[in-house]
């Protein structure tokens, strides 16, 4: 590698690994799970459901970062919350009915996985939106302003966005998302018809919204375009993140109270995310800016990037071994060889996939004319779940 490369790759790797060491932040609310799991064995859909709630909320995330790191390098958005363009506040009207789209669209194959495979009656459809709409709804106030905080201050202080917004707004959004999960199953579980009416008035403040915003800006173009694209994403999402959700409830048939996976497993699909993120959202600004060729040749100039983002994930996966079996009182030489091994083999499976996922996805859509940035990162961070949960169960069962 020649120098200049090599510098290259040491500058990615050290940004990538700044960017997932908020993924830290994923061991707590992973702690937190594992505090609470008892609150999910209350109904079948409880356990299921968690999963697409940050899944979904990656799908809405993932597309804001990336078009919000692509206006940044682009000049169409301005680092700057107030006076900012048109294009900037079409976008943050547009991410409102995308909540709203995405919810109803997860709850609805929710309900059919649900039925499928764990006997959720179709009559809890009803509770299962309530509850993610609610969620969804929290996530997006709390998440929203940090996002264009990072991604401001990021640009400002001459930091690739690319590389650091969603990696730290996915962390940011898993960990609040998940204290919002549990406040809104605690609500709706243990306080009876109050707490599952103000639920429901959560919802409905979303519902209102929603509506006003089409009302001031559902006839324009770029406002249309964002819906209409983002909708095709959905169809594919809903599904996939159902399958997430299913492999989850497996996951905790097979594993029963084992504390110290319910602890990573947050930070894993965060960091899992981030990598296709990094790989997929840096693809993306290159095409635009014209340095990067529109084909599945090209990753090779895209080589560094990939090898930095992956390498960063795995000094990540050893830290979580160590920090999981630390939290949980179960640190010793064996237990920690094992339990690394295990989260390696998730990893490499991971990757391995979600890096060829997140470059073909960039490809695919900039050749068909689409926006990249409507498409990568939701289309990659939900496959990332699932995936890193799916290869989480196959080296359970291989490694144990």
């Amino acid at each position: 590698m020649a120098l200049s490369a090599k510098h290259k790759f040491a500058n990615a790797l050290r940004q990538s690994l700044v960017a997932y060491a908020f993924n830290l932040v994923g061991v707590v609310a992973g702690t937190t799970i594992a505090y609470y799991v008892g609150l999910f064995r209350l109904a079948p859909w409880a356990i299921v459901v968690y999963p697409q709630v940050v899944s979904a909320r990656g799908v809405v995330g993932g597309l804001f970062c990336g078009r919000l790191s692509t206006g940044l390098h682009l000049g169409t958005f301005q680092p700057r919350f107030f006076g900012n363009t048109k294009s900037f506040y079409l976008l943050f009207k547009a991410i409102f009915m995308i909540t709203l789209e995405t919810s109803i669209a997860m709850s609805l194959v929710a309900t059919l996985f649900g039925g499928l495979f764990f006997g959720t009656a179709p009559s809890e459809f009803f509770n299962i939106l309530s509850v993610i709409v609610a969620t969804m709804t929290l996530a997006l106030l709390v998440v929203s302003p940090l996002t264009m905080t990072v991604s401001f201050l990021s640009f400002k202080h001459g930091l690739d966005p690319d590389i650091i917004l969603y990696p730290v707004e996915s962390t940011v959004s898993d960990f609040f998302i998940t204290l919002i999960y549990i406040l809104v199953l605690n609500l709706f579980f243990l306080f009876g018809l109050a707490g599952q009416s103000l639920i429901i008035l959560v919802g409905l403040a979303l519902l209102v919204t929603v509506a006003y915003f089409l009302s001031k800006s559902g006839r324009e173009p770029e406002f249309i375009r964002t819906i209409k694209e983002s909708l095709i994403t959905l169809v594919a999402v809903a599904f996939i993140v159902n399958v997430t959700g299913s492999t989850l409830g497996k996951i905790a048939e097979f594993v029963g109270e084992r504390r110290e996976i319910y602890t990573v497993y947050p930070a894993l699909i965060d960091t899992m995310g981030d990598v296709g993120a990094v790989v997929g959202s840096t693809a993306t600004t290159k095409l635009a800016l014209g340095t990067l060729k529109s084909s599945f040749s090209s990753i090779r100039n895209h080589a560094i990037e990939v090898l930095s983002a992956w390498a960063a994930s795995l000094i990540m996966f050893l830290t979580y071994s160590i920090l999981s079996l630390t939290i949980q009182g179960l640190l010793t030489l064996q237990n920690f060889l094992r339990f690394t091994a295990l989260l390696f083999n998730t990893n490499i499976l991971t990757a391995s996939a979600i890096v060829l996922i997140s470059y073909a996805s960039a490809i695919l859509t900039y050749q068909r004319g689409l926006d990249p940035d409507n498409f990568v990162i939701p289309i990659e961070s939900s496959l990332a779940d699932s995936i890193t949960t799916i290869s989480l169960l196959l080296a359970l069962r291989l490694i144990g």
